[in-house]
């Protein structure tokens, strides 16, 4: 046998891409991976887990400003040190990517740094020309931002990488864009002391989110100073030596905006380029790979997940199809992904967190199907553990079918929403009808009797508001 000849061979060593890898493995499958820059991807390197590390930074530094409210004094002037969040952030990342070398090489998978792609006949290959004989390959190439032709990416105006590893806290900032990413840095700069402003061209900030938990979430940001304007675009951006004019359009846009820096946060792309994929059947529809719900492409033994496959764009999702994907290609009896079973979490200030049906599609579900909805609505500021903690701002939101009593939807903002919507990601899996759920105990005095709370509510008997 080659040493290049493999069953499985993965191209992309993100959540996806790695994850992938070691299921194989696990199920005796000859795997390599294929990663052109650094193990773990954008997610463990550029995405993720270092936005998070500074999100926790912030978040101690915003406890210390609250400090006396909880009865504690801190000695001396709260400061942030920038250079040594973007250091423990960055240390972060490291270990973490050292870890994902660790594990694929506890499993065997043979890791090849370079880059693959699909040459004549659809024959996988490195750039030097070397072969990579495989029966299936398995591309998790991911994606990378969105770059608009009114903000090229420069000095003053920042992708997500560069808004990572700041050299100094701008006084002013604008954020294109009112999605997750956007929002994680309008939070974690607003905290440093930055003024921020946040463009978003839709309707609501946090489109993808139901649109009455995004109102709230909205109310905090801006009690926090945020500035946000929704329904306008960039029309225009001037760099100058000291600064960035924006010009923008829409319904109510404000007088063009000078800033420090510009933070383009205004979607992703996939990563379809360089692969050859003019040599396969496989195809490509609005920058992402066309596949089935077990990441099958046109072309026979080609698959793809995460990112590049299309949205959500989120890790897990990503990891979660590469097992099912693996398990697919070793001939395991396996169910598609239901996307509408995928939690998405935004970690903010507060976090906003979800699952399922917002409140809109629901209501377009229940007029399509003939059915009709039953939504319940708790309240933090009347859950206990959430005023001792000092937490006391957010909403939990449910959404039912009224006929079966399924879990439509599930929908947090609160300081740890994201900790939270595990419990009905779960239920949902097991689907658990509201009845269930409303014969579920809740701990007291936890976070999650609000969610309790809520199923509760939708049949209008919640027991604390």
């Amino acid at each position: 046998m080659s040493t290049h000849d493999y069953d499985v061979v993965v191209v992309g060593g993100g959540p996806g891409g790695y994850v992938g890898a070691i299921r194989a493995a696990q199920l005796g499958l000859r795997t390599a991976l294929v990663e052109r820059e650094a193990l773990g991807g954008i997610c463990l390197n550029w995405g993720c887990i270092p936005t998070k590390a500074l999100l926790h930074s912030a978040a101690v530094l915003r406890t210390c400003r609250d400090a006396a409210a909880a009865g504690v004094s801190v000695a001396g002037a709260v400061e942030a040190n920038l250079a040594v969040m973007v250091q423990r952030s960055r240390g972060i990342a490291g270990q973490l990517g050292r870890g994902v070398a660790h594990l694929l090489k506890k499993h065997g998978v043979a890791v090849i740094e370079g880059e693959a792609r699909f040459g004549a006949g659809a024959a996988l290959q490195l750039a030097d020309g070397t072969a990579l004989r495989a029966r299936n390959v398995v591309l998790a190439t991911g994606a990378r931002a969105r770059v608009l032709p009114e903000l090229p990416p420069g000095e003053r105006i920042w992708t997500y990488r560069e808004a990572l590893v700041p050299r100094a806290v701008p006084a002013s900032l604008v954020v294109v864009g009112a999605g997750a990413i956007g929002m994680e840095f309008a939070c974690f700069y607003r905290a440093l002391g930055s003024a921020v402003t946040v463009v978003e061209a839709a309707a609501q900030i946090l489109p993808q989110e139901d649109a009455e938990i995004a109102a709230v979430a909205r109310k905090a940001f801006e009690a926090q100073g945020i500035r946000i304007h929704t329904g306008c675009r960039v029309a225009a951006a001037r760099v100058g030596p000291d600064d960035v004019t924006v010009t923008l359009a829409g319904a109510g846009a404000p007088a063009p905006l000078s800033v420090e820096r510009v933070i383009s946060a205004a979607g992703i792309v996939g990563n379809v380029e360089g692969l050859g994929l003019e040599h396969t059947a496989v195809a490509v529809r609005h920058g992402h790979i066309v596949t089935d719900a077990l990441g099958r492409t046109a072309q026979p033994g080609v698959h793809a997940i995460g990112d590049v496959a299309g949205p959500p764009w989120l890790a897990h999702k990503a990891s979660h199809e590469a097992v099912l994907c693996m398990e697919a290609i070793a001939g395991l009896p396996v169910h598609g992904l239901d996307p509408r079973r995928i939690p998405a979490c935004t970690y903010t200030f507060p976090q906003v967190a979800s699952i399922g049906l917002t409140e809109a599609s629901a209501e377009a579900w229940a007029r399509e199907h003939g059915r009709a909805l039953r939504i319940g609505r708790f309240p933090f500021a009347a859950n206990g553990r959430a005023l001792a903690a000092g937490e006391g701002s957010g909403l939990a939101k449910t959404i039912f079918d009224a006929a079966s009593g399924e879990l439509l939807g599930s929908h947090v903002v609160h300081a740890e929403a994201s900790e939270l919507i595990g419990a009905h990601a779960v239920a949902m899996g097991l689907e658990a009808t509201e009845a269930d759920l409303m014969a579920s105990v809740a701990a007291h005095p936890t976070l999650g009797e609000a969610l309790h709370e809520a199923v509760l509510a939708a049949q209008g008997v919640a027991l604390h508001v």
